[in-house]
């Protein structure tokens, strides 16, 4: 492990060849900088794939069998993990402790920093026995420079207890080494802004997460082709769009749509399990949860099992 007190010769602290003359380019000359450099944040992601593929898949395992997914960051990093977090419920109608985001400080880091607060390792250690993480958990460890303290105390811990654990980083392997089950290192070089992270690092640092969350809400069934199935009707934006998504996979008005919804108690999936199927709500239910909640699973069983009574 690096020295946690030297970061100067960290990827993320270097200073960026081209971009030392930034306080004399014009604002156009300034935004087109950003978005030359801003592509490199695609890239790392997609040099990650392969580590990205695995997270996914071990994180879709260990949920499916009870588990739970923490993100854990301080500053930047941390807010990332919270954001990602807290955008599972309303679009993939998850229990809020399905997916946590944990971020030095509490949510009071949220919106006034406390940077200072990263540099404790047993805080991070303390973190993970207070959430009660078990081996069934996922832990992320969220961290653009890979040194954050608080954030190794977590994962250290984590690994302790034998959770499934997940270094994020942008900083290669030969600069900071990780103990977590899965590396995913998202290389943008030095950033714009000499060590501002929360630029090139922290964009492709939200890239990935986006894939990971919602890579493992496919996997688990919380999506039907590339619709929202699993959307909490809360608000009438959720709501004019679980009409739409009634409408576009059934062909129905959006009047009959509106009285499909109800009757399922505004459970889009189940909505479209009644349609499809014919039946009534309790034995969509039934249906549904005979196949684990996943829609496309419960249509083809129920479509099996109707022409082989056909048959007979």
């Amino acid at each position: 492990m690096t020295n946690l007190h030297e970061r100067g010769h960290l990827l993320t602290e270097q200073i960026n060849p081209d971009s030392l003359n930034l306080d004399l380019l014009s604002s156009e000359e300034l935004v087109e900088l950003f978005n030359r450099e801003d592509e490199k944040a695609v890239a790392a992601v997609a040099s990650a794939k392969k580590q990205l593929s695995e997270a996914i898949e071990q994180t879709a395992k260990s949920l499916s069998q009870g588990g739970r997914l923490f993100y854990i960051g301080a500053g930047t990093s941390g807010r990332l993990g919270v954001l990602d977090a807290s955008e599972c419920p309303p679009t993939f109608c998850t229990p809020p402790e399905l997916v946590q985001g944990i971020i030095a400080g509490g949510d009071k880091s949220l919106r006034r920093s406390s940077e200072q607060l990263e540099d404790n390792v047993t805080d991070g250690e303390a973190i993970i026995r207070e959430y009660q993480i078990s081996k069934l958990d996922v832990v992320v460890g969220i961290t653009a420079g890979g040194t954050t303290p608080y954030v190794l105390g977590a994962l250290d811990a984590a690994c302790a207890l034998g959770a499934t654990t997940i270094f994020m980083t942008c900083v290669p392997q030969d600069q900071v080494s990780s103990p977590a089950d899965i590396d995913i290192r998202l290389l943008t070089g030095p950033e714009i802004l000499a060590g501002s992270t929360r630029l090139k690092a922290g964009t492709a640092t939200k890239l990935a997460l986006n894939i990971l969350s919602t890579g493992v809400m496919v996997r688990l069934g919380k999506v039907y082709g590339n619709r929202m199935v699993d959307v909490a009707v809360t608000n009438q934006k959720l709501h004019d769009r679980a009409l739409r998504i009634l409408q576009d996979l059934t062909g129905l008005t959006r009047d009959t749509a509106n009285v499909l919804l109800g009757r399922s108690g505004k459970r889009v999936k189940l909505a479209l399990l009644m349609h499809w199927t014919g039946l009534g709500k309790e034995a969509s239910e039934q249906l549904l949860s005979a196949h684990d909640n996943n829609l496309r699973a419960a249509v083809n069983s129920h479509k099996q099992h109707s022409k082989s009574k056909s048959k007979t």
